[in-house]
Protein backbone atom coordinates (compact mmCIF):
# COMPACT_ATOMS: atom_id res chain seq x y z
CA UNK A 1 0.00 0.00 0.00
CA UNK A 2 0.98 3.49 -0.36
CA UNK A 3 1.35 5.84 2.04
CA UNK A 4 -1.34 7.90 0.02
CA UNK A 5 -3.80 5.46 -0.33
CA UNK A 6 -3.12 3.46 3.19
CA UNK A 7 -2.87 6.95 5.10
CA UNK A 8 -0.23 5.35 6.99
CA UNK A 9 3.31 5.77 6.62
CA UNK A 10 5.38 4.21 3.91
CA UNK A 11 9.06 3.53 3.78
CA UNK A 12 11.32 2.41 0.88
CA UNK A 13 14.47 1.31 2.10
CA UNK A 14 17.33 0.87 -0.70
CA UNK A 15 20.21 -1.40 0.42
CA UNK A 16 23.64 -0.73 -1.06
CA UNK A 17 25.60 -3.20 -2.98
CA UNK A 18 28.95 -2.39 -1.37
CA UNK A 19 31.00 -4.49 1.16
CA UNK A 20 30.31 -4.70 4.71
CA UNK A 21 26.41 -4.66 4.87
CA UNK A 22 24.96 -6.22 7.61
CA UNK A 23 21.93 -8.35 5.66
CA UNK A 24 21.17 -10.12 8.91
CA UNK A 25 20.66 -6.91 10.71
CA UNK A 26 18.54 -5.05 8.13
CA UNK A 27 16.28 -8.29 7.96
CA UNK A 28 15.89 -8.19 11.68
CA UNK A 29 14.29 -4.92 10.90
CA UNK A 30 12.12 -5.63 8.18
CA UNK A 31 10.93 -8.25 10.59
CA UNK A 32 10.18 -5.52 12.99
CA UNK A 33 8.38 -3.78 10.42
CA UNK A 34 6.10 -6.29 9.29
CA UNK A 35 5.35 -7.11 12.97
CA UNK A 36 3.72 -3.95 13.72
CA UNK A 37 1.93 -3.72 10.53
CA UNK A 38 4.26 -1.69 8.28
CA UNK A 39 5.17 -3.32 4.53
CA UNK A 40 8.10 -1.72 3.47
CA UNK A 41 9.29 -2.17 0.04
CA UNK A 42 13.14 -3.23 0.01
CA UNK A 43 15.90 -2.15 -2.95
CA UNK A 44 19.04 -3.36 -3.85
CA UNK A 45 22.44 -3.16 -5.72
CA UNK A 46 25.08 -5.46 -6.15
CA UNK A 47 28.56 -3.48 -6.84
CA UNK A 48 30.82 -5.23 -4.63
CA UNK A 49 29.63 -8.95 -5.75
CA UNK A 50 29.71 -8.16 -9.24
CA UNK A 51 33.15 -6.87 -8.98
CA UNK A 52 34.33 -10.21 -7.27
CA UNK A 53 32.71 -12.17 -10.11
CA UNK A 54 33.94 -10.28 -12.91
CA UNK A 55 37.43 -11.25 -11.43
CA UNK A 56 36.98 -14.39 -11.38
CA UNK A 57 34.93 -14.93 -14.80
CA UNK A 58 37.97 -12.99 -16.77
CA UNK A 59 36.03 -10.11 -17.44
CA UNK A 60 37.49 -7.51 -15.05
CA UNK A 61 35.00 -4.52 -13.83
CA UNK A 62 35.47 -1.39 -15.89
CA UNK A 63 34.47 2.00 -14.88
CA UNK A 64 33.76 5.12 -16.93
CA UNK A 65 33.22 8.95 -15.55
CA UNK A 66 31.26 11.48 -17.53
CA UNK A 67 31.88 14.74 -18.75
CA UNK A 68 29.39 15.91 -14.96
CA UNK A 69 31.80 13.56 -12.55
CA UNK A 70 29.74 10.67 -12.23
CA UNK A 71 31.44 7.33 -12.23
CA UNK A 72 29.40 4.61 -13.19
CA UNK A 73 30.35 0.77 -14.15
CA UNK A 74 30.96 -0.36 -17.82
CA UNK A 75 28.28 -2.23 -18.99
CA UNK A 76 28.84 -4.45 -22.32
CA UNK A 77 26.98 -7.21 -22.32
CA UNK A 78 29.35 -9.78 -20.84
CA UNK A 79 29.14 -7.36 -18.19
CA UNK A 80 25.63 -7.02 -18.06
CA UNK A 81 25.26 -10.88 -17.38
CA UNK A 82 27.82 -10.88 -14.42
CA UNK A 83 25.80 -8.02 -12.92
CA UNK A 84 22.84 -9.40 -12.88
CA UNK A 85 24.29 -13.05 -11.80
CA UNK A 86 25.66 -11.45 -8.49
CA UNK A 87 22.17 -9.64 -8.03
CA UNK A 88 20.31 -12.64 -8.31
CA UNK A 89 22.57 -14.09 -5.73
CA UNK A 90 21.96 -11.15 -3.04
CA UNK A 91 18.68 -11.25 -4.23
CA UNK A 92 17.82 -14.63 -3.33
CA UNK A 93 19.90 -14.34 0.05
CA UNK A 94 18.01 -11.49 1.07
CA UNK A 95 14.83 -13.50 0.41
CA UNK A 96 15.96 -16.36 2.08
CA UNK A 97 16.92 -14.43 5.35
CA UNK A 98 13.48 -12.87 5.41
CA UNK A 99 11.17 -15.84 5.24
CA UNK A 100 13.56 -17.19 7.97
CA UNK A 101 12.09 -14.46 10.10
CA UNK A 102 8.50 -15.14 8.90
CA UNK A 103 8.75 -11.85 5.88
CA UNK A 104 6.39 -13.23 2.91
CA UNK A 105 9.25 -11.49 0.23
CA UNK A 106 9.17 -11.85 -3.04
CA UNK A 107 12.42 -11.37 -5.30
CA UNK A 108 11.79 -9.71 -8.48
CA UNK A 109 14.21 -7.96 -11.21
CA UNK A 110 13.16 -4.26 -12.39
CA UNK A 111 12.39 -5.93 -15.96
CA UNK A 112 10.14 -8.27 -14.01
CA UNK A 113 6.08 -7.47 -15.08
CA UNK A 114 7.96 -4.48 -15.96
CA UNK A 115 8.18 -3.27 -12.83
CA UNK A 116 11.05 -0.53 -13.89
CA UNK A 117 11.18 0.79 -17.73
CA UNK A 118 13.00 3.36 -19.04
CA UNK A 119 15.35 4.40 -21.87
CA UNK A 120 18.88 2.57 -22.74
CA UNK A 121 21.59 4.93 -23.75
CA UNK A 122 22.00 5.30 -27.23
CA UNK A 123 25.77 6.85 -26.35
CA UNK A 124 27.80 7.36 -23.05
CA UNK A 125 30.22 10.33 -23.38
CA UNK A 126 33.30 9.58 -20.82
CA UNK A 127 36.23 11.45 -20.20
CA UNK A 128 39.31 9.60 -20.23
CA UNK A 129 43.19 10.91 -19.97
CA UNK A 130 41.38 14.41 -20.62
CA UNK A 131 39.71 13.67 -24.27
CA UNK A 132 35.83 13.23 -24.41
CA UNK A 133 35.30 9.07 -25.79
CA UNK A 134 31.96 7.95 -26.55
CA UNK A 135 30.89 4.41 -26.22
CA UNK A 136 27.91 2.76 -28.20
CA UNK A 137 27.48 -0.37 -27.16
CA UNK A 138 27.06 -0.07 -23.27
CA UNK A 139 23.52 -1.46 -21.78
CA UNK A 140 22.69 1.23 -19.48
CA UNK A 141 19.63 3.62 -18.73
CA UNK A 142 17.65 5.39 -16.14
CA UNK A 143 14.11 4.08 -14.52
CA UNK A 144 11.02 6.50 -15.94
CA UNK A 145 8.24 4.42 -14.98
CA UNK A 146 7.50 2.24 -12.28
CA UNK A 147 4.42 -0.51 -12.05
CA UNK A 148 2.90 0.88 -9.15
CA UNK A 149 -0.06 -1.27 -10.11
CA UNK A 150 1.67 -4.40 -9.51
CA UNK A 151 3.65 -3.44 -6.71
CA UNK A 152 0.87 -2.11 -4.25
CA UNK A 153 -0.67 -5.30 -5.55
CA UNK A 154 1.71 -7.59 -4.05
CA UNK A 155 2.19 -5.19 -1.31
CA UNK A 156 -1.33 -5.29 -0.30
CA UNK A 157 -1.34 -8.60 -0.36
CA UNK A 158 1.21 -8.88 2.46
CA UNK A 159 3.81 -9.82 0.27
CA UNK A 160 7.38 -7.67 0.65
CA UNK A 161 8.95 -6.76 -2.63
CA UNK A 162 12.74 -6.95 -2.97
CA UNK A 163 13.56 -5.16 -6.04
CA UNK A 164 17.26 -5.49 -7.75
CA UNK A 165 18.50 -4.19 -11.36
CA UNK A 166 18.24 -4.63 -14.29
CA UNK A 167 15.22 -2.83 -15.12
CA UNK A 168 13.93 -3.26 -18.95
CA UNK A 169 14.29 -0.68 -21.21
CA UNK A 170 11.40 0.60 -23.75
CA UNK A 171 12.91 -1.99 -26.46
CA UNK A 172 12.22 -4.87 -24.36
CA UNK A 173 16.57 -4.71 -23.50
CA UNK A 174 17.62 -5.63 -20.18
CA UNK A 175 19.52 -2.35 -18.66
CA UNK A 176 22.01 -1.73 -15.74
CA UNK A 177 20.35 1.45 -13.83
CA UNK A 178 21.70 2.69 -10.76
CA UNK A 179 19.78 1.31 -7.72
CA UNK A 180 19.73 4.48 -5.57
CA UNK A 181 18.06 6.94 -8.49
CA UNK A 182 15.48 3.27 -8.95
CA UNK A 183 14.84 3.22 -5.35
CA UNK A 184 14.41 7.45 -5.67
CA UNK A 185 12.07 6.87 -8.33
CA UNK A 186 10.00 3.74 -6.76
CA UNK A 187 9.53 5.96 -3.74
CA UNK A 188 8.59 8.80 -5.62
CA UNK A 189 5.57 7.30 -7.46
CA UNK A 190 4.64 4.93 -4.77
CA UNK A 191 3.83 8.42 -2.61
CA UNK A 192 6.52 7.18 0.06
CA UNK A 193 7.14 9.01 3.64
CA UNK A 194 10.66 8.14 3.66
CA UNK A 195 13.50 6.87 1.50
CA UNK A 196 16.44 5.24 3.85
CA UNK A 197 19.40 4.33 1.71
CA UNK A 198 22.04 2.22 3.57
CA UNK A 199 25.62 1.74 2.39
CA UNK A 200 29.04 0.98 4.35
CA UNK A 201 29.53 4.56 5.88
CA UNK A 202 27.41 6.44 8.66
CA UNK A 203 26.26 8.78 6.18
CA UNK A 204 27.28 11.81 4.25
CA UNK A 205 30.80 12.21 5.43
CA UNK A 206 31.99 16.39 5.08
CA UNK A 207 35.90 14.80 4.56
CA UNK A 208 35.49 10.99 3.78
CA UNK A 209 36.51 8.91 4.63
CA UNK A 210 36.99 10.36 8.33
CA UNK A 211 33.51 9.05 9.78
CA UNK A 212 33.63 12.05 12.24
CA UNK A 213 32.79 13.94 10.05
CA UNK A 214 29.20 13.10 9.64
CA UNK A 215 27.05 15.62 8.67
CA UNK A 216 23.80 14.88 10.25
CA UNK A 217 20.96 17.31 8.72
CA UNK A 218 20.89 19.01 5.31
CA UNK A 219 17.98 20.69 4.19
CA UNK A 220 16.23 19.92 0.66
CA UNK A 221 17.81 23.44 -0.24
CA UNK A 222 21.25 22.68 0.15
CA UNK A 223 21.57 19.33 -1.40
CA UNK A 224 22.66 20.35 -4.81
CA UNK A 225 25.68 21.61 -3.02
CA UNK A 226 26.34 18.43 -1.49
CA UNK A 227 27.39 17.13 -4.92
CA UNK A 228 30.95 18.76 -4.02
CA UNK A 229 31.33 17.17 -0.94
CA UNK A 230 30.40 13.60 -1.64
CA UNK A 231 32.76 11.05 -3.09
CA UNK A 232 32.62 8.08 -5.45
CA UNK A 233 28.85 5.92 -4.82
CA UNK A 234 27.78 8.60 -3.11
CA UNK A 235 27.42 11.14 -5.31
CA UNK A 236 24.56 8.88 -7.09
CA UNK A 237 23.21 8.71 -3.35
CA UNK A 238 22.74 12.47 -3.06
CA UNK A 239 21.18 12.68 -7.05
CA UNK A 240 19.05 10.19 -5.65
CA UNK A 241 18.01 12.17 -2.85
CA UNK A 242 17.51 15.48 -4.33
CA UNK A 243 15.28 13.18 -7.04
CA UNK A 244 13.10 11.32 -4.42
CA UNK A 245 12.92 14.91 -2.36
CA UNK A 246 11.24 16.47 -5.58
CA UNK A 247 9.11 13.66 -6.25
CA UNK A 248 7.18 14.20 -3.57
CA UNK A 249 8.87 11.63 -0.53
CA UNK A 250 9.11 13.62 2.93
CA UNK A 251 12.63 12.63 3.83
CA UNK A 252 15.59 11.02 3.00
CA UNK A 253 17.88 9.43 5.25
CA UNK A 254 21.72 8.62 4.52
CA UNK A 255 22.55 5.43 6.92
CA UNK A 256 24.97 2.89 8.19
CA UNK A 257 23.89 -0.55 7.12
CA UNK A 258 27.01 -2.06 8.85
CA UNK A 259 25.40 -1.64 12.42
CA UNK A 260 22.71 -3.31 14.54
CA UNK A 261 19.08 -2.31 13.56
CA UNK A 262 20.62 -0.15 10.62
CA UNK A 263 16.81 0.65 9.37
CA UNK A 264 15.27 1.65 12.84
CA UNK A 265 18.05 4.09 13.59
CA UNK A 266 17.69 5.63 10.38
CA UNK A 267 13.92 6.06 10.90
CA UNK A 268 15.00 7.38 14.25
CA UNK A 269 16.75 9.94 12.66
CA UNK A 270 20.44 8.48 12.85
CA UNK A 271 22.98 9.08 9.78
CA UNK A 272 22.34 12.04 7.52
CA UNK A 273 18.94 13.34 7.32
CA UNK A 274 17.36 15.34 4.74
CA UNK A 275 14.06 16.77 4.72
CA UNK A 276 11.89 18.18 1.83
Amino acid sequence: MTAESSGSLFTVVKIGGGAGIALDHVSDDIAWMTDRGHVPLLVHGGSALTNRLAEQLGHPPEFVTSSSGFTSRRTDRRALEIFQMACASINKSLVERLQARDVNAIGLAGMDGQIWVGPRKDVIRTVQNGRTVVIRDDYTGRVEQVNTLLLETLMRDGYVPVLMPPAISYDGEAINVDADRAAARTAALLHADTLVILSNVPGLLRHFPDESSLIRKIRATDLRTMGEVARDRMKKKVLGAEEALAGGVSRVVFADGRVPHPVRRALEGEGTVIHA
